[in-house]
């Protein structure tokens, strides 16, 4: 029984322990791994700066490029309504030819049925006296 109280003391003792040094933490990091906690903290600082920074270009890009769409909606309103105006145009063009053949056609008819119907002189001039 004194073996069985000793084993009892020495496992409670050694869960003790153990139950106080997983409270407690342990302290001690080994060189080696201090120096890669160091870096990989050091790369962690540096990728957070670059992400900020390409974040801020996202946001520069993003801004040129709202800029370019509404001048590009612009420049398509102006190429619509410069369209409409020279369809329009067009169409006067159009209008106004058809306007100046027909009177062409017309006028030459008439001349030539007035110089027909008109009745031919046959009046000499008398030569200018001489005093």
């Amino acid at each position: 029984m004194a073996e069985t109280r000793l084993a009892m003391r020495l496992v409670g003792a050694a869960l003790g322990f153990g139950l106080a040094v997983s409270v407690a933490g342990c302290d001690y990091w080994p060189p080696a791994l201090q120096a890669q906690i160091e870096q990989l903290r050091s790369e962690a600082q540096t990728l957070a700066m670059e992400r900020t920074q390409l974040q801020g270009q996202v946001n520069e890009l993003s801004k040129a490029k709202q800029g370019m769409q509404a001048q590009l909606d612009e420049l398509s309103r102006v190429n619509r309504e410069k369209t409409a105006m020279i369809a329009s145009l067009q169409h006067q063009v159009d209008t106004l030819r058809a306007k100046a053949a027909k009177p062409a056609v017309s006028s030459k008819t008439t001349t030539k049925s007035t110089a027909k119907s008109a009745p031919k002189s046959t009046t000499k001039k008398k030569p200018p006296t001489k005093r």
